[in-house]
């Protein structure tokens, strides 16, 4: 099983980016799968996870409106469209899946959770 992210790149204040993540060997089906990100010199902080069924979504606060999590199941793809960009949303975005879903809201949020792990893709928002 492993998961390729992509779709990252340079981009300037209030554009928007849609980052792809392709699943091998498994589909998301309704486990937990999500994004978080690193920025440079901070430690990797959660912004969105769910179920591709959509039991469930959450989004951290500071993306909440701007992002919007999605699925295409028969292509076994979790995307993140980003909108309104913002020089603090600079870092690279990890994609993760679980083996399953998660009971309660707060093992969502928690990255130790997640068995699989995409490489990472780098977003650059510029002033």
């Amino acid at each position: 099983v492993q998961l390729q992210a992509s779709g990252g790149g340079l981009v300037q204040a209030g554009d928007s980016l849609i980052l792809s993540c392709a699943a091998s060997g498994r589909t998301f089906s309704s486990a937990a799968a999500g994004w978080f990100r690193r920025a440079p010199g901070k430690e990797r902080e959660f912004v969105v996870a769910g179920n591709s069924n959509g039991a469930r979504t959450y989004y951290a606060n500071s993306v909440k409106g701007r992002f919007t999590i999605s699925w295409d199941n028969a292509k076994s793809t979790m995307f993140l469209q980003m909108n309104a960009l913002k020089p603090e949303d600079t870092a690279v975005y990890y994609c993760a899946a679980a083996s399953r879903t998660f009971a309660s809201m707060r093992a969502y949020y928690s990255a130790a959770n997640y068995d699989t792990w995409g490489q990472g893709t780098l977003v650059t928002v510029s002033s």
